[in-house]
């Protein structure tokens, strides 16, 4: 038997009288001509190592399958034991299934070091702090990120600064990885169907001489600064004065930044350059 003999999602649900939970943000996408697309998009081959991040019932897991390549599968809900079993019954050592929640597992010493690519369907309450994890390891191992999350999510990954969408998630992205939305997924393709569209990102790691060193300062000030979006500089980072030992305006006006200037139009190349100076300015000898 092969993977493709195997009764469809819808139906093996139903055998197993299995429901989505929107409460886990869990939303099942049944049509194989949007998952294998997605997969397409990925470029995995059968020489990938693959992690899949809430497979769920494996709507997403067969094509991956399919490929060729190895696939470490990581699902937190029991439920999905037996179905994704159905799936190690067929492929054998091809796939491996890891009961673990995805927020605390190590994709690293998941993979002993070996490269991967990560294809997922993230679930919607997770999805953002997942992306912030890998963005920010400090020696990633991963190849690509191909990854489906709510449209908004997915606008606020790629967007650029002067856009409504550009903010915090933009700013960590732009520092470590170059992204692109490649797809997007109407509600309507989904069972049971959320409240808002889907899209997915493809996401691969800047060289390493070209990836922010000062990443935890970067993610510190750029959450200050969006924090409070709508305020100048100078009032969202007022706090920062009493390290810097000066007041703020004076120290933004120094580093050629109007202090009255609101974050969303500033690029991602000046945060990371107050995040340096920032850096800088706030060592301890």
């Amino acid at each position: 038997m092969s993977i493709h003999d195997l009764p469809g999602i819808a139906q093996i649900l139903q055998r197993h009288g299995l429901g989505a939970h929107k409460k886990f943000g869990q939303h099942y996408l049944f049509d194989l001509n949007l998952t294998e697309k997605i997969v397409r998009l990925s470029g995995v081959t059968a020489n990938d190592l693959v992690i899949e991040i809430g497979p769920g019932p494996g709507g997403l897991t067969r094509p991956l399958l399919s490929t060729g390549a190895k696939v470490l599968v990581i699902e937190t809900d029991p439920k999905f034991t037996p179905l994704l079993e159905e799936l190690q019954t067929v492929t054998g050592q091809q796939l491996e299934l890891f009961l673990e929640d995805a927020l605390k597992v190590n994709l690293d010493e998941l993979t002993d070091g070996k490269p991967y690519k990560v294809v997922a369907n993230l679930p919607y309450n997770v999805g953002t702090a997942l992306l912030i994890n890998w963005l920010t390891a400090p020696k990633p191992g991963w190849q690509s990120l191909t990854l489906m999350f709510q449209l908004e999510v997915a606008e606020r990954i790629t967007a650029k600064a002067g856009s409504s969408h550009y903010g915090r998630l933009s700013i960590l992205t732009a520092a470590t990885a170059s992204a692109e939305l490649v797809m997007h997924i109407p509600a309507r393709a989904f069972t049971p169907p959320p409240k808002v569209a889907s899209a997915v990102v493809h996401l691969e790691p800047l060289p390493p001489e070209q990836r922010f060193a000062d990443l935890e300062v970067l993610a510190r000030l750029t959450a200050m600064a969006f924090g409070q979006k709508r305020k100048m500089l100078r009032a969202s980072l007022k706090p920062l004065g009493a390290e810097l030992g000066q007041d703020i305006s004076d120290w933004l006006s120094a580093q050629k930044i109007d202090p009255t200037a609101r974050p969303e139009t500033l690029s991602p190349t000046q945060f990371m350059m107050l995040a340096t100076k920032l850096h800088e300015n706030t060592k301890r000898p």
